[in-house]
């Protein structure tokens, strides 16, 4: 697929991902993105053929395989119109983060039913005023007689009405200290008493919406409790690499999908007897887009085997982040120039994905933050906040 050169395992899977994608297509993801409709046929037939659960260990139902099997599947759903932000978050940041660090009791339970699709579940880390900055989170957890009660809310939490759990990210009221916050992760059932959600109305079309998350005093149980308490902060970042990974899948197949699609529509649009496509001003910006794709591609893949290889992999996977979101939203603009005013229409399903492309600039983590890890980390740079 382009300039990637990949194993028989996972030209199978890139197959198999395919092959269910086609039968659903971006009709289908447009259609329930404006209703707000689950996409729940889709989820168990992804889930049925192992993948959603290609990267987690098969004793508790995945596939074994990686963040390199997770990229495929990711990106091929976007690159057929189905970019699922809810895949990035249930299987891939909640996912690894229980597999990480979650006791055995609380595998068994989760994994297999996020595995097999019949279980989702969001992620809430970010607060309207803790965004990028992980540790100022106000969303707390006290210590009871017999276990915890979380108080706060969450901003912008996807897809949450859709889900059976989330997975919160607290401020743990024992181990911080007014100078250091100590964190500490817990899965809350989304049915808990105290736990209520309000949609955020926003112009991105996806049946992944966004919410405002409440804790009024939910009391959870000590097995709620992700590994070692006040140690949330390392265990996030467990699920945040691959989220930037998979971030970068997702854009990879947005910019494929563009492409594909101007490149087609450039070859059978004629003006005045000639395919538009013949023309210099139309080739060439696609034939740019494409190359610029393809380099967060290599970009992408690159960060999935330092991660698997168990590499540090931040600097990678920001970076791959950074140069998918960056490329496909260039390519989805120029495919719907490209197009003229047939970009703008229903039909060619182009439009409509503008906003959910345009969110991965700024999600999960905004381009400056990037730009900012990348002059202090590579670059030895001073620290500009």
């Amino acid at each position: 697929m382009g300039l990637i050169r990949e194993s028989e395992e996972r030209k199978a899977i890139r197959e198999s991902v395919a092959g269910i994608a086609q039968r659903y297509g971006v009709q289908y993801f447009i259609e329930r993105g404006r209703s707000g409709e689950d996409i729940e046929e889709l989820w168990k037939d992804l889930g049925a053929t192992g993948l959603l659960g290609v990267h987690l260990p098969e004793e508790y139902g995945g596939g074994g395989g990686g963040m390199a099997e997770a990229v495929v599947v990711v990106e091929e759903l976007a690159a057929h119109g189905l970019p699922l932000l809810i895949w990035v978050i249930s299987p891939a940041i909640c996912g690894s983060i229980l597999a990480h660090h979650g006791s055995e009791e609380m595998k068994r339970a989760w994994l297999p039913g996020i595995a097999d699709g019949t279980t989702k579940m969001a992620f809430g880390l970010t607060e309207p005023d803790a965004g990028s900055n992980s540790h100022n989170v106000k969303t707390t957890a006290q210590r009871t007689a017999t276990g915890w009660r979380i108080s706060g809310q969450k901003y912008y939490i996807s897809a949450i009405d859709h889900c059976d759990a989330v997975l919160v990210v607290a401020r743990d009221a024992d181990h911080s200290t007014p100078e250091k916050s100590k964190l500490s992760l817990f899965v809350v059932p989304t049915d808990a008493q105290g736990l209520s959600f309000q949609k955020i109305d926003t112009s991105i079309v996806s049946p992944d919406r966004q919410f405002t998350v409440f804790f009024d005093d939910v009391e959870v149980g000590d097995d709620a409790l992700i590994g070692v308490a006040g140690n949330g902060l390392r265990q996030v970042f467990d699920g945040l690499n691959p989220e930037r990974i998979l971030v970068g899948a997702l854009c990879g197949g947005i910019g494929r999908y563009a492409i594909e699609k101007a490149a087609a529509y450039a070859k059978e649009r004629k003006v005045w007897s000639t395919p538009i496509g013949a023309h210099q001003g139309v080739a060439h910006p696609l034939a740019e887009a494409h190359i610029a794709v393809e380099l967060s591609r290599m970009a992408t893949a690159e960060s999935a085997r330092q991660f698997d290889a168990g590499e540090p992999a931040g600097e990678a996977a920001n970076i791959a982040k950074f140069a998918a979101s960056e490329a496909a939203l260039k390519a989805l603009d120029q495919a719907i120039q490209t197009h003229g005013g047939n970009g703008l229409s229903h039909e060619y399903g182009l439009s409509e994905l503008w906003f959910v492309t345009r969110l991965m600039r700024t999600a999960p983590v905004s381009r400056e933050m990037v730009l900012n890890f990348v002059a202090q980390t590579s670059l030895g740079l001073p620290r500009s906040y």
